[in-house]
């Protein structure tokens, strides 16, 4: 219901208000003031409103460019979320939606960019016919005031044989613009969900050319070819007292209105805009290459079944928390690339490891270098994720699609070391893990730690404490044959098991309901590693099985976003 999406994201919807409401009011405040503004009175006499559209559209440019790095500082959010261990929930959840404001926020700048070039096109064109003019109108006697005074001028095109294309070329703000827009249309297109997946080279490589846009950017505005009237000139020629003058202007002119009005380009502001986060983005990348240049000891390398390679590592100072990820650059196949992967070692563990599937060429390589030799490996990280807050919650849904359960055997194998250390302070009280798989070669490398864990739970007494159901949704004859034979056995035929593979997929309806009537007044943490399309599922089910009265059941939705 409506209600239940508005306790679960009121922040979420105060952050999107408030980004709207500063983007609208730059947007018509600007409008109206380049719409109105004495000062622009002659500029809009040949450009007429496309100036406003013009202006107002770069402000919002500016403020867009200013936050679209923010949510891409991964130290800055981990340090954020860090100091916010003691906050709210709500408000260390809204560190999760990162890469969902800065695709908005791209989007917008790809609006506005957008706006701005199609204002720009028609200011051209009326600069063009303007200078091109002879009927000695307003527009017309404006874009001949070069001719009496080099610096008098208003139209920046100061020859008939100009065309719209010659300006845009071999101007500053339009070669710059140009290049600008192509760089935000190559880095828009290639940042789509597919290329991302499947091609994951295009979309890192391409994305590098933020660097062009700053810098075009930043150069864009210098020349300075939009002009408004100087204060000074304002004072002696107001264009309210004088305008009408100078279509008529005699040779032997007497009145105050005789001398010509002087105009001054608009400064370039840009940079003041941009120049704070793009600094902060520098120091992020420098910390990131000092700790890429740490050195990194590969402990063992282990090839499990369905092509998943296992790496154990060490690295000096290395701490990390449950559910973290690092970024993982092999030289040999690529000095540039930098891949996510999510830790799936304990913090109680002397070693950190990520499972690696087959998924690209990227990781093909990696994979059939590090059967042959082990190459040198640089490690970026560790970086904060929502999973990181999974023993804040009493009751922790786990949710986990395929290769997506790494996350999940960090925490795992955390609990089984708080098990085995008897630790007190562990909050969570039930887990609940769900793990959603093609292929049964997938559940090889996992079943040792859920084997370990089943028994460990039983020993402790705590047979209950975890419930995991894992669900098959491939399958062929021959396995169901072979699940028919052997089904009152008591292990599982497909992972050698306790609990029983379900086949299909699972009825989130049902399962919520059931977790919702088990745990009638908890706070329950739904975590998912996996689609977006099952994301939209699960987040529907919070909020449908969630309780408006605030002593009753509530779940949370937490997405790993890299």
């Amino acid at each position: 219901t409506m209600g239940n999406w508005l306790v679960n994201h009121w922040f979420s919807a105060a952050v999107l208000a408030a980004w709207l409401g500063i983007n609208i009011f730059l947007f018509t405040y600007y409008f109206l003031f380049f719409d109105w503004d004495e000062r622009y009175f002659y500029t809009r006499a040949i450009l007429g409103s496309a100036l406003a559209w013009a202006r107002a559209s770069a402000k919002c440019l500016n403020f867009n460019s200013m936050l679209i790095l923010l949510p891409v500082c991964r130290n800055l959010l981990s340090f954020l979320r860090g100091t916010c261990s003691c906050c709210r929930r709500t408000l260390r959840k809204q560190l999760d939606h990162n890469l969902t404001f800065h695709k908005l926020v791209a989007y917008a700048l790809a609006l506005f960019t957008a706006v701005h070039t199609i204002a720009h096109l028609f200011n051209l064109e009326r600069y063009n016919h303007s200078q091109q003019a002879t009927d000695g109108s307003l527009p017309a006697v404006l874009s001949k005031m070069h001719l009496h005074s080099s610096n008098k001028w208003l139209n920046p095109i100061h020859s008939n044989q100009t065309t719209v294309e010659y300006v845009a070329f071999t101007t500053i703000p339009g070669l710059t613009g140009v290049i600008i827009t192509l760089a935000l249309i190559l880095m828009v297109t290639s940042s789509t969900e597919f290329i991302r997946r499947n091609y994951f080279e295009v979309f890192w490589y391409t994305h590098h050319l933020f660097l062009i846009y700053f810098a075009g950017l930043v150069i864009h505005g210098i020349a300075g070819l939009v002009r408004g009237q100087t204060e000074e000139s304002m004072e002696e020629v107001h264009p309210h007292r004088c305008a009408q003058y100078l279509t008529q202007k005699d040779e032997d002119c007497s009145h105050n209105c005789c001398k010509d009005p002087e105009f001054g380009s608009i400064p370039a502001e840009s940079w003041k805009w941009v120049l704070a986060p793009f600094l902060l983005y520098v120091f992020e990348r420098i910390l990131r290459v000092w700790r890429a240049w740490q050195k990194v000891v590969v402990t063992k390398v282990v090839m499990h079944p369905g092509h998943v390679l296992e790496l154990q590592m060490q690295k000096k100072g290395f701490r990390m928390e449950v559910g973290q990820y690092i970024f993982v650059n092999c030289p040999d196949i690529s000095l540039l690339e930098w891949h996510p992967f999510t830790l799936t070692s304990a913090p109680e563990e002397d070693f950190f490891s990520i499972h690696i599937r087959d998924a690209g060429d990227w990781t093909k390589c990696l994979i059939n270098t590090c059967q042959q030799q082990m190459p040198r490996i640089e490690v970026d990280g560790p970086f904060g994720t929502a999973s990181e807050d999974v023993f804040q919650y009493e009751v922790a849904m786990l949710v986990g699609a395929g290769i997506g359960v790494t996350p999940f055997a960090s925490i795992l194998k955390s609990i089984w070391y708080k098990f085995q250390q008897a630790d007190q302070t562990l909050k969570t009280k039930k887990i609940y893990f769900y793990w959603i798989c093609r292929e049964t070669g997938a559940f090889a490398w996992f079943n040792d730690l859920l084997a370990s864990l089943e028994q460990k739970m039983a020993e402790s007494g705590k047979a209950d404490f975890l419930t995991y159901r894992l669900f098959l949704t491939g399958w062929n004859s021959s396995i169901a044959n072979n699940v028919a034979l052997h089904f009152d056995t008591a292990t599982d035929t497909v992972t050698g098991l306790r609990h029983k593979t379900i086949f299909g997929r699972p009825m989130w309806n049902s399962e919520f309901a059931a977790v919702a009537a088990a745990h009638p007044r908890s706070v329950v943490g739904v975590f998912l590693c996996g689609p977006g399309s099952l994301a939209k599922s699960l987040q529907k089910s919070c909020h449908q099985h969630s309780s408006l009265d605030p002593r009753k059941v509530k779940f949370y939705f937490n997405k790993e976003n890299f």
